[in-house]
Protein backbone atom coordinates (compact mmCIF):
# COMPACT_ATOMS: atom_id res chain seq x y z
CA UNK A 1 0.00 0.00 0.00
CA UNK A 2 1.41 3.75 -0.79
CA UNK A 3 1.09 7.15 0.42
CA UNK A 4 0.96 10.60 -0.47
CA UNK A 5 4.31 12.21 0.48
CA UNK A 6 4.52 15.54 2.12
CA UNK A 7 5.38 17.13 -1.32
CA UNK A 8 1.93 15.41 -2.48
CA UNK A 9 0.01 16.55 0.66
CA UNK A 10 1.01 19.99 -0.29
CA UNK A 11 0.49 20.33 -4.05
CA UNK A 12 -3.38 19.19 -2.67
CA UNK A 13 -3.65 22.56 -1.06
CA UNK A 14 -5.72 24.86 -2.75
CA UNK A 15 -7.38 21.93 -3.92
CA UNK A 16 -11.46 21.37 -3.98
CA UNK A 17 -11.94 19.15 -1.09
CA UNK A 18 -13.86 16.30 -3.33
CA UNK A 19 -11.08 16.29 -5.81
CA UNK A 20 -9.09 15.97 -2.69
CA UNK A 21 -10.65 12.98 -1.38
CA UNK A 22 -10.59 10.96 -4.54
CA UNK A 23 -6.81 11.55 -4.45
CA UNK A 24 -6.38 10.20 -1.03
CA UNK A 25 -8.78 7.19 -1.67
CA UNK A 26 -6.81 6.42 -4.97
CA UNK A 27 -3.95 5.93 -3.30
CA UNK A 28 -5.26 3.22 -0.83
CA UNK A 29 -6.56 1.55 -3.40
CA UNK A 30 -4.10 1.71 -5.88
CA UNK A 31 -1.26 -0.94 -6.92
CA UNK A 32 0.49 1.79 -8.96
CA UNK A 33 2.91 4.56 -7.29
CA UNK A 34 2.05 8.23 -7.85
CA UNK A 35 2.53 11.77 -6.92
CA UNK A 36 0.93 14.99 -6.48
CA UNK A 37 2.87 16.37 -9.50
CA UNK A 38 0.36 19.72 -9.49
CA UNK A 39 -2.85 21.24 -7.95
CA UNK A 40 -3.66 24.55 -8.00
CA UNK A 41 -1.94 26.82 -10.86
CA UNK A 42 -1.22 30.33 -11.66
CA UNK A 43 -2.59 31.68 -14.98
CA UNK A 44 1.07 32.55 -15.30
CA UNK A 45 2.40 29.12 -14.86
CA UNK A 46 -0.80 28.14 -17.27
CA UNK A 47 0.24 30.55 -19.92
CA UNK A 48 3.16 28.80 -19.65
CA UNK A 49 2.52 25.05 -20.36
CA UNK A 50 0.09 26.38 -22.84
CA UNK A 51 3.36 28.23 -24.37
CA UNK A 52 5.28 24.62 -24.44
CA UNK A 53 1.40 23.04 -26.25
CA UNK A 54 1.40 21.12 -22.63
CA UNK A 55 -1.86 22.01 -22.16
CA UNK A 56 -4.59 23.51 -25.27
CA UNK A 57 -5.99 25.98 -22.64
CA UNK A 58 -5.76 29.41 -20.85
CA UNK A 59 -9.32 28.27 -18.91
CA UNK A 60 -7.72 25.69 -16.82
CA UNK A 61 -9.51 24.08 -14.06
CA UNK A 62 -6.21 24.19 -12.01
CA UNK A 63 -6.77 27.83 -11.50
CA UNK A 64 -8.77 28.63 -8.66
CA UNK A 65 -12.53 29.40 -9.77
CA UNK A 66 -15.07 31.77 -8.09
CA UNK A 67 -15.34 29.51 -5.18
CA UNK A 68 -11.68 30.08 -4.41
CA UNK A 69 -10.61 26.10 -5.01
CA UNK A 70 -8.62 24.60 -7.63
CA UNK A 71 -10.67 21.60 -9.68
CA UNK A 72 -7.93 19.80 -11.19
CA UNK A 73 -4.64 17.78 -10.14
CA UNK A 74 -1.99 16.33 -12.22
CA UNK A 75 -0.90 12.93 -10.84
CA UNK A 76 2.84 11.54 -11.89
CA UNK A 77 3.05 7.92 -11.82
CA UNK A 78 6.59 6.64 -9.94
CA UNK A 79 8.20 3.31 -10.91
CA UNK A 80 11.43 2.84 -8.65
CA UNK A 81 10.84 6.41 -7.40
CA UNK A 82 10.81 8.19 -10.55
CA UNK A 83 9.06 9.97 -12.51
CA UNK A 84 7.50 7.66 -15.61
CA UNK A 85 6.10 9.22 -18.64
CA UNK A 86 4.48 6.03 -20.12
CA UNK A 87 0.93 5.87 -21.20
CA UNK A 88 0.33 2.43 -19.94
CA UNK A 89 0.80 3.05 -16.51
CA UNK A 90 -1.46 6.14 -16.59
CA UNK A 91 -4.24 4.30 -18.52
CA UNK A 92 -4.03 1.91 -15.38
CA UNK A 93 -3.83 4.96 -12.82
CA UNK A 94 -7.08 6.45 -14.33
CA UNK A 95 -9.21 3.71 -13.64
CA UNK A 96 -7.96 3.62 -9.90
CA UNK A 97 -8.48 7.16 -9.34
CA UNK A 98 -12.05 6.76 -11.58
CA UNK A 99 -12.73 3.67 -9.11
CA UNK A 100 -11.99 5.97 -5.85
CA UNK A 101 -14.26 8.49 -7.21
CA UNK A 102 -16.99 6.49 -8.28
CA UNK A 103 -17.03 5.01 -4.76
CA UNK A 104 -16.96 8.41 -2.88
CA UNK A 105 -19.97 9.80 -5.72
CA UNK A 106 -17.56 12.42 -7.00
CA UNK A 107 -18.41 13.38 -10.80
CA UNK A 108 -14.63 13.64 -12.33
CA UNK A 109 -13.26 13.37 -15.66
CA UNK A 110 -9.58 12.37 -16.86
CA UNK A 111 -7.50 13.84 -19.68
CA UNK A 112 -6.85 10.64 -21.16
CA UNK A 113 -10.45 10.51 -22.24
CA UNK A 114 -11.98 13.68 -22.22
CA UNK A 115 -14.88 12.52 -24.39
CA UNK A 116 -15.35 10.26 -21.67
CA UNK A 117 -16.09 7.10 -23.90
CA UNK A 118 -14.34 4.96 -22.22
CA UNK A 119 -11.14 4.80 -24.87
CA UNK A 120 -8.27 7.28 -24.58
CA UNK A 121 -6.98 5.45 -28.04
CA UNK A 122 -9.22 8.28 -29.45
CA UNK A 123 -8.32 11.28 -28.03
CA UNK A 124 -6.19 14.00 -30.15
CA UNK A 125 -4.97 15.30 -26.96
CA UNK A 126 -3.80 12.76 -24.13
CA UNK A 127 -3.59 14.41 -20.75
CA UNK A 128 -2.58 11.32 -18.81
CA UNK A 129 -1.60 12.52 -15.15
CA UNK A 130 -4.44 15.36 -15.47
CA UNK A 131 -7.91 14.62 -13.24
CA UNK A 132 -10.65 17.26 -12.76
CA UNK A 133 -14.14 17.69 -11.33
CA UNK A 134 -16.83 17.95 -13.88
CA UNK A 135 -17.96 21.29 -15.01
CA UNK A 136 -21.28 18.85 -14.56
CA UNK A 137 -21.59 19.16 -10.35
CA UNK A 138 -18.62 21.64 -10.09
CA UNK A 139 -18.66 25.13 -11.84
Amino acid sequence: MFKLSARSEANLVGVHPDLVRVVRRAIEITDIDFMVGEGVRTLERQKQLYAQGKSKTLNSRHIPGKDGYGKAVDLWVLKNGQVTWETKYYVQLAKHVLKAAKELGVDIRWGGDWNQNGDWRDEKFFDGPHFELSTRRYP
